[in-house]
């Protein structure tokens, strides 16, 4: 698909201009989300979403629309897992919900830089190295596994975690009033980091480690840089309005990581397969299209039965 330039310009001043709007004037004072707003303002991410597949329509056709759409369904299903980690960061540290989206604004902000990075990386290394694909494809399939059998009781806590131990001992950190939310404070005269600087800290490597996923299956959609950037983020766009909403709801679906793991297996073992079928000189191939419908239908199972559990019980 050839993207011109004015594409990209106009892409990436639509999403400063959201940018600007979102932090400058829809979300000016700081106050907690709404459920009612936080699905209004999600649903509004996702119409964006969907109306510029039509664009992709009219710049690569039918295929280059099912790939945006898959890739985009995929990150938005991937990044259900960053949600856990949101919703342990900002209990750890106390942080009220007003303040919440002030920090994963700047979050996702920093994110949307480092996932440009990771992206046009990587497509430029699989152009070039072709084998990768079986590693990254492997890769996946590790992760998908590992994820399937992480033990789901295991109490999450910061509280040994080892960043959090860095942390203490390279920064001066002070824990301070949640008055505007400052990342930075001054007292006698020395700077210090606050609990939100800290919290943003992890959500950042969090999205770093979470992209070491994601973006590899997303390149087993399609090596279109411009397909897999746009998707990305507009899946980062939503996810800050998806987190007010889904943060009071994600926990009742207790069985969604075993979705996301069948999801990344699924798309490892895409990788590997349509790759030996390519070298043996086969026509078979997994195409995005049955991708899209194996990972809507991964979500579906994993949230029905979440569903189905938590009602017998509540019955029992």
């Amino acid at each position: 698909m050839t993207v011109t330039p004015i594409y990209w310009i106009g892409f990436f001043v639509f999403v400063v201009a959201m940018l600007v709007l979102d932090l400058k004037v829809f979300n000016k004072a700081n106050t907690a989300p709404t459920m009612k707003h936080s699905l209004i303002t999600s649903g509004v991410w996702i119409v964006l979403a969907l109306l510029f597949a039509f664009i992709i329509f009219h710049l690569g056709g039918k295929d280059a629309t099912v790939d945006y759409i898959t890739t985009y369904t995929l990150e938005m299903s991937l990044s259900l897992d960053n949600l856990f980690v949101f919703i342990l960061v900002f209990g750890f540290f106390n942080i009220a919900a007003k303040y919440q989206h002030r920090v994963l604004f700047w979050g996702v902000f920093t994110a949307i830089i480092m996932r440009v990075l990771f992206i046009l990386g990587g497509s430029a290394l699989l152009s070039h190295f072709q084998w990768l694909m079986y590693v990254l494809g492997a890769f996946l399939l590790y992760a998908g596994i590992k994820m399937f059998f992480n033990n789901q009781e295991q109490q999450e806590s910061l509280d040994d975690n080892k960043l959090m131990r860095f942390l203490n001992k390279v920064l001066p950190i002070k824990i301070t009033e949640q008055d505007g939310a400052p990342f930075f404070v001054k007292s006698n005269g020395k700077t210090f980091v606050t609990q939100f600087m800290v919290a943003l800290i992890f959500i950042e490597i969090s999205d770093i480690i979470f992209a070491f996923d994601s973006i590899p299956a997303s390149l087993a959609v399609t090596t279109d840089t411009f397909v897999v950037i746009t998707s990305n983020i507009f899946a980062l766009m939503g996810l800050r309005s998806f987190y007010a909403a889904l943060s009071l709801i994600l926990p009742m679906f207790k069985y969604i990581k075993y979705g996301l793991a069948a999801i990344l297996s699924f798309i490892g073992l895409k990788m590997i397969v349509n790759e030996i079928s390519k070298a043996m000189g086969s026509s078979f191939e997994i195409s995005n299209a049955a991708s899209l419908v194996v990972i809507v239908l991964c979500l579906a199972v994993a949230i029905g039965a979440s569903l189905i559990s938590n009602r017998r019980e509540k019955q029992a």
